[in-house]
């Protein structure tokens, strides 16, 4: 198979065909751009950190609250909605725990846990790990990606069941830390299974996780004894009537908004239109989608720098606040001939149509 190819362009800001069959050569311009024009921007910034996790953490918490207990019903609703919002702001940072290094916060990854990851159940070490190898070259885009599905490949079905999924996650969730966690401290070969199956933010069913080692073990360990204590808790007061039924269903209803919206995210993140081959890291940049200004709907529903994913995945280590800057400069630098743009989309109704699309097509030509 050639690795080379001529990429036809658009200037709606994609590739006009999916590149399946074969692959473009690096674009040499653009990553030495990249590299040299953010080397600055490379270092976190933690009072960004601590005051936009904090921040949207306690308005997520507070609008929860509100959502069981204010009156009449349009408020709750209305207080349930920026629930989602806030906590699925302060969650996102998970995606950020996988790059900054370890300590370039401090203390910001033990907070996290304690803060959103543990009462949420998704701490972090079902993201660590396994976004990772999402982002590894040899493996982004094949059947070793955690992360990745040719959904613009598969049937239409797929789509709408990608979507019910994750809005059925915090049940899944409950059962793995509060019933399956416990039980697999007695019986190895289910062990075995919760953490290869069970233990990792995933959308590749083939995907099979290796058992954690050295200190990510002892990480793991703490993370899911504390997730799994707080789900057997909180299922035996809702069983005795200490927490009401109503507002263990609202919980859930927000924590399945917060997973619904990432998921319709993570829909548009890529194009998902590799068949499985390796991909050079132009190809996996025009895979990717970026969703800058004046766009302003994606601060909501792709938070935390994730407006920028096929930036971030030419500099997977650029902390989120520096994407911006980032994007603006690569924009000034390279001119309008650049691929750079063609991870440039519009807006979210686009993409998806997009996506829809092309499974309609796919479905045509197997029929």
């Amino acid at each position: 198979m050639s690795n080379t190819a001529t990429l036809e362009r658009n200037r709606s800001g994609a590739a006009s065909q999916p590149r399946t069959t074969a692959h473009a050569k690096d674009d040499a311009v653009m990553l030495k751009a990249a590299a040299n024009l953010t080397r600055d921007l490379n270092v976190p910034k933690s009072a960004i950190y601590w005051a936009d996790m904090l921040g949207s953490a306690v308005l997520g918490y507070a609008a929860l609250f509100g959502a069981m207990f204010m009156r009449p019903a349009w408020v709750a609703v209305g207080s349930g909605l920026i629930a989602i919002l806030a906590l699925y702001r302060a969650g996102s940072f998970i995606h950020e725990l996988t790059h900054i290094k370890k300590g370039a916060v401090k203390g910001f990854r033990f907070t996290w846990n304690l803060v959103v990851g543990v009462p949420l159940m998704v701490p972090s070490f079902m993201y660590e790990g396994v976004h990772n190898q999402h982002h590894a070259k040899r493996y982004y885009g094949t059947v070793d990606d955690p992360e990745y599905l040719p959904l613009a490949l598969m049937h239409p079905w797929t789509l709408p069941l990608f979507l019910v999924a994750a809005a059925l996650a915090p049940i899944g969730m409950l059962i793995r830390f509060g019933i399956l966690a416990p039980l697999s401290l007695f019986w190895p070969k289910l062990r075995d299974i919760v953490v290869g199956r069970y233990s990792g933010l995933q959308i590749n069913p083939r995907f099979v996780r290796p058992k954690p080692e050295g200190e990510f073990a002892r990480d793991w360990a703490w993370q899911e004894v504390a997730a799994s204590i707080w789900a057997v808790a909180l299922l035996a007061m809702v069983a005795t009537g200490l927490i009401p039924l109503r507002d263990f269903v609202i919980f859930l209803s927000v924590a399945a908004g917060v997973m619904f919206l990432n998921q319709v995210r993570t829909l548009v993140a890529h194009l998902w239109e590799n068949g499985g081959e390796p991909m050079s890291v132009t190809d996996q940049f025009l895979d990717s989608v970026n969703v800058p200004p004046p766009a302003t709907l994606p601060a909501l529903w792709a938070p935390v720098g994730l407006r920028y994913h096929a930036l971030h995945h030419m500099l997977p280590g650029l902390p989120y606040h520096a994407l911006g800057e980032a994007h603006r400069r690569l924009c000034k630098e390279l001119d309008q001939r650049s691929v750079y743009h063609d991870s440039t989309h519009r807006h979210l109704s686009a993409l998806v149509t997009r996506l829809a699309a092309q499974t309609l097509t796919n479905r045509a030509k197997s029929a």
